[in-house]
C-alpha cells in the first residue's frame, strides 16, 4: 500500500466501551468469503484487535462473552486451556500456545470512536 491509497475504516465501537482491563468488544470480520470471530480490548498500553482463535486449539477465548482478560486483568487468557497471550501484541506469554501468538487486526481509536482499518479483513458484523 501507498502512502496515497487511502485506508477502509468500519466501526467498531465507542472509545468509552472499552475500559483497561476490561470487557472486550466482539465482532466478525471476514477474508476471501470466510467469516471468523474477532474482538478488541483496552489495555495500559492501549487498544488491541485480534482474530478470535487460541494459537493451541482453534477455539475461542473469552470463557463469557467478552471476558478476555485473566483474573489480573494483566494478560488475555484462552478459557479452554488456560494459554496466555499479551494483550498488546498477542504474543504468547505462557501456557499451552507453545510459542504461537494471537492474529492482530488493524485497528485505530479517533475522536472517541473505534475502527477497524485492517486490509486483509472486512468487518461484517458486531456480536456484543
Amino acid at each position: 500500500m501507498t502512502s496515497t491509497e487511502i485506508v477502509p475504516k468500519s466501526f467498531l465501537c465507542r472509545s468509552e466501551e472499552l475500559d483497561v482491563g476490561g470487557l472486550g468488544f466482539r465482532f466478525e470480520v471476514q477474508k476471501e468469503g470466510q467469516n471468523q470471530p474477532a474482538f478488541i480490548v483496552r489495555s495500559a498500553s492501549g487498544i488491541s484487535a485480534f482474530l478470535n482463535r487460541c494459537g493451541h486449539r482453534d477455539l475461542e477465548l473469552d470463557w463469557s462473552p467478552g471476558e478476555f482478560f485473566d483474573l489480573d486483568s494483566r494478560l488475555l487468557i484462552c478459557a479452554t486451556h488456560g494459554a496466555l497471550y499479551d494483550p498488546h501484541s498477542g504474543a504468547c506469554k505462557g501456557g499451552p500456545c507453545n510459542g504461537v501468538g494471537l492474529a492482530p487486526l488493524a485497528v485505530v481509536e479517533e475522536e472517541g470512536v473505534v475502527y477497524l482499518t485492517d486490509v486483509i479483513y472486512s468487518l461484517v458484523s458486531s456480536t456484543s
